[in-house]
Protein backbone atom coordinates (compact mmCIF):
# COMPACT_ATOMS: atom_id res chain seq x y z
CA UNK A 1 0.00 0.00 0.00
CA UNK A 2 1.26 3.39 -0.78
CA UNK A 3 -0.56 6.48 0.29
CA UNK A 4 0.73 10.03 -0.33
CA UNK A 5 -0.63 13.44 1.84
CA UNK A 6 -0.98 16.89 -0.19
CA UNK A 7 -2.51 19.92 0.13
CA UNK A 8 -1.05 21.35 2.89
CA UNK A 9 0.27 25.27 3.11
CA UNK A 10 0.19 28.22 4.77
CA UNK A 11 -3.03 29.56 5.79
CA UNK A 12 -4.41 32.21 8.21
CA UNK A 13 -6.26 31.66 11.41
CA UNK A 14 -9.92 30.68 10.68
CA UNK A 15 -9.20 29.88 7.33
CA UNK A 16 -9.69 26.46 5.37
CA UNK A 17 -7.77 23.61 3.91
CA UNK A 18 -8.38 20.15 2.30
CA UNK A 19 -5.86 17.70 3.07
CA UNK A 20 -5.83 14.60 0.48
CA UNK A 21 -4.18 10.90 0.72
CA UNK A 22 -4.43 9.25 -2.30
CA UNK A 23 -3.70 5.15 -2.10
CA UNK A 24 -3.03 2.36 -3.86
CA UNK A 25 -4.23 -0.97 -3.48
CA UNK A 26 -8.02 -1.96 -1.46
CA UNK A 27 -9.77 -0.38 0.88
CA UNK A 28 -8.67 0.09 4.51
CA UNK A 29 -9.50 1.70 7.50
CA UNK A 30 -7.47 5.48 7.29
CA UNK A 31 -6.60 8.01 9.64
CA UNK A 32 -4.96 11.44 9.92
CA UNK A 33 -2.33 12.03 12.16
CA UNK A 34 0.20 15.19 12.82
CA UNK A 35 3.25 16.24 14.28
CA UNK A 36 4.02 19.26 15.67
CA UNK A 37 7.93 20.71 15.96
CA UNK A 38 9.02 19.08 19.57
CA UNK A 39 6.12 17.68 19.96
CA UNK A 40 4.80 13.61 19.58
CA UNK A 41 2.87 12.26 16.52
CA UNK A 42 -0.69 12.48 17.37
CA UNK A 43 -3.78 11.38 16.00
CA UNK A 44 -6.70 13.35 14.53
CA UNK A 45 -9.18 11.86 12.85
CA UNK A 46 -10.25 8.12 11.44
CA UNK A 47 -13.07 6.42 9.02
CA UNK A 48 -13.38 2.76 8.93
CA UNK A 49 -13.44 1.39 5.45
CA UNK A 50 -17.13 1.95 4.79
CA UNK A 51 -17.15 5.29 5.29
CA UNK A 52 -19.90 4.80 7.50
CA UNK A 53 -18.19 5.36 11.25
CA UNK A 54 -15.49 8.58 11.76
CA UNK A 55 -13.77 9.37 14.70
CA UNK A 56 -11.91 12.74 16.05
CA UNK A 57 -9.23 13.90 18.51
CA UNK A 58 -11.56 16.41 20.85
CA UNK A 59 -8.87 19.32 19.72
CA UNK A 60 -10.27 18.74 16.13
CA UNK A 61 -14.34 17.84 17.10
CA UNK A 62 -16.72 19.90 14.97
CA UNK A 63 -13.75 21.52 12.97
CA UNK A 64 -12.41 18.99 10.56
CA UNK A 65 -14.15 16.41 8.40
CA UNK A 66 -12.73 12.79 6.97
CA UNK A 67 -14.58 11.37 4.07
CA UNK A 68 -13.46 9.34 1.66
CA UNK A 69 -14.05 8.69 -2.28
CA UNK A 70 -13.31 4.62 -3.12
CA UNK A 71 -13.94 5.39 -6.49
CA UNK A 72 -10.81 7.92 -6.18
CA UNK A 73 -8.97 5.77 -3.52
CA UNK A 74 -8.68 8.89 -1.88
CA UNK A 75 -9.46 10.02 2.06
CA UNK A 76 -9.83 13.86 2.69
CA UNK A 77 -9.81 16.03 5.90
CA UNK A 78 -11.50 19.08 5.23
CA UNK A 79 -10.03 21.34 7.97
CA UNK A 80 -11.75 24.66 8.72
CA UNK A 81 -11.83 27.22 11.36
CA UNK A 82 -8.11 26.87 11.92
CA UNK A 83 -6.11 27.46 14.61
CA UNK A 84 -2.16 28.80 14.98
CA UNK A 85 -1.79 25.09 17.04
CA UNK A 86 -3.00 23.04 14.49
CA UNK A 87 0.26 23.76 12.72
CA UNK A 88 2.25 20.65 12.13
CA UNK A 89 2.92 17.57 9.32
CA UNK A 90 0.43 16.04 8.69
CA UNK A 91 0.23 11.99 7.24
CA UNK A 92 -2.25 9.82 6.47
CA UNK A 93 -2.30 6.21 7.74
CA UNK A 94 -4.13 2.88 6.72
CA UNK A 95 -5.04 0.24 9.62
CA UNK A 96 -5.99 -3.40 7.57
CA UNK A 97 -6.83 -5.13 11.21
CA UNK A 98 -10.38 -4.89 12.29
CA UNK A 99 -10.59 -4.29 15.67
CA UNK A 100 -8.43 -2.25 16.65
CA UNK A 101 -8.26 1.04 18.17
CA UNK A 102 -8.40 4.03 15.24
CA UNK A 103 -6.79 6.39 17.62
CA UNK A 104 -3.22 4.07 17.93
CA UNK A 105 -0.50 4.71 15.76
CA UNK A 106 0.53 1.09 16.71
CA UNK A 107 -2.74 0.08 15.10
CA UNK A 108 -1.82 1.36 11.61
CA UNK A 109 0.42 -0.60 8.90
CA UNK A 110 1.17 1.62 6.25
CA UNK A 111 1.74 5.83 6.77
CA UNK A 112 2.55 8.17 3.67
CA UNK A 113 4.53 11.25 3.65
CA UNK A 114 3.57 14.19 5.54
CA UNK A 115 2.00 17.83 3.99
CA UNK A 116 3.30 20.85 6.27
CA UNK A 117 0.23 22.83 7.16
CA UNK A 118 0.94 26.41 8.82
CA UNK A 119 -1.11 28.37 10.41
CA UNK A 120 -0.77 31.62 11.10
CA UNK A 121 -1.64 34.04 13.67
Amino acid sequence: VQLQASGGGLVQAGGSLRLSCAASGRSYHMGWFRQAPGKEREFVAAIDWSGSTTTYADSVKGRFIIYRDDAKNAVYLQMNSLKPEDTAVYCCAARTKFGTSPEQLESYDYWGQGTQVTVSS
